[in-house]
């Protein structure tokens, strides 16, 4: 599943506990992929507290606590790391992550409190919601096989990268255009692992991460970026990018784009991308200002000035996400829509 239906699961899932009963929920995918990023982000959006606990690290006792004599009785001490109402509120998410990489004495410790939300004596608060996440079978990490008494206690989503959400997110997490850029030049690249090869850093949208914080901190060092590049998604990919950067230097003034002063469509393909790129990412930085309809109507404007309307479809369909519905009401789209509307219709048929 693409991140994008999944975040929206795991909303109406968590939106749902108080009223329908929940349902533990597992998320499958490989690492790098942003199985914890998409909790996260479900957490921020509830305003609520997450609770990650990496199950990797755990001991049998860190859940279910350590016993102590009270007179003739052994009772069971409750880990101060569980929710607990009084402490993290009514509300929040308890995430199990890495639980294919926990033990099975670590697992069995947590099928009860999955299933039946309580460890024990201790019981979790009604409005909690339990999720969990972990590497596949085969990854190349340190992975057990999920016995079927725990797989059984969940509803079960493998995660897919999906380049569309990834640049949805990274406009509004500021990543570098360029690197936004190069992905759509190379969409094979967002996400390139092989658990047959012992490769130490390969291109995921985590990694892309780390090369967006790499040319930040290392563009006005050339002798150095491209070996900053190389140790976040590998040299491959890094040669690749570090190429591609360079070319980017060629591209018209998108400020002149933006401003209605300029149609100037680069010839190359790559600064075709790079291009469509910067003017999606100069236009939503616009989104605040007084002059954010003139930008938007300039971005529209461009996008019908690239020979390839292709070129102007993934434009428009990058600002939209960015903007929302706000854009459709602006003239301009309306005569884009209907200049490209026997090639938007195709796609939508096709998918």
């Amino acid at each position: 599943m693409r991140p994008s239906h999944v975040l929206r699961m795991l909303d109406r899932e968590f939106s749902s506990t108080a009223s329908f009963g929940h349902t533990p929920v597992m998320l499958w995918g490989p690492p790098g992929i942003g199985k914890s990023r998409i909790v996260a982000r479900i957490a921020a959006a509830h305003d609520v507290p997450l609770v990650d606990i990496r199950l990797s690290q755990m001991e049998p006792t860190d859940l279910r606590g350590i016993p102590f004599r009270n007179g003739a009785r052994v009772e069971w001490s409750v880990p101060a790391l569980l929710p607990e109402t009084n402490r993290h509120g009514t509300r929040g998410i308890l995430f199990l992550d890495e639980i294919t990489s926990a033990p099975a004495t670590v697992t069995a410790a947590a099928y009860q409190l999955i299933l039946d939300r309580r460890l024990g004596e201790y019981v979790l608060p009604e409005g909690w919601t339990v999720f969990a996440a972990g590497n596949r079978y085969g990854d190349r990490g340190v992975t057990y096989v999920m016995p079927a008494p725990l797989a059984n206690r969940f509803a079960h989503y493998e995660l897919e990268p999906h380049l569309d959400d990834w640049v949805a997110w990274a406009q509004e997490a500021d990543v570098d255009e360029r690197i936004i850029a190069f992905l759509r030049f190379r969409p094979d690249l967002l996400f390139e692992f092989d658990p047959a090869r012992n490769a130490v850093a390969f291109p995921s949208p985590r990694s892309w991460e780390f090369a967006h914080r790499a040319l930040q901190k290392f563009a006005d060092h050339p002798d150095l970026l491209l070996p900053a590049l190389e140790g976040c998604v590998g040299p491959a990919a890094a040669v690749e990018l570090n190429a591609f950067i360079e070319h980017m230097t060629e591209l018209p003034d998108v400020d002149a784009i933006l401003q209605g002063r300029s149609r100037d469509v680069p010839a190359s393909l790559d600064l075709k991308y790079g291009v469509a790129a910067a003017v999606v990412r100069r236009a939503l930085l616009s989104r605040a200002q007084p002059d954010a309809q003139r930008v938007f109507a300039n971005a529209l404007r461009y996008a019908n000035a690239f020979p390839e309307r292709e070129f102007g479809v993934m434009l428009v369909a990058d600002l939209q996400r960015g903007v929302g519905k706000p854009l459709l009401s602006i003239p301009e789209f309306r005569e884009w829509a209907t200049r490209v509307s026997d090639l938007v219709l195709f796609d939508l048929k096709s998918e």
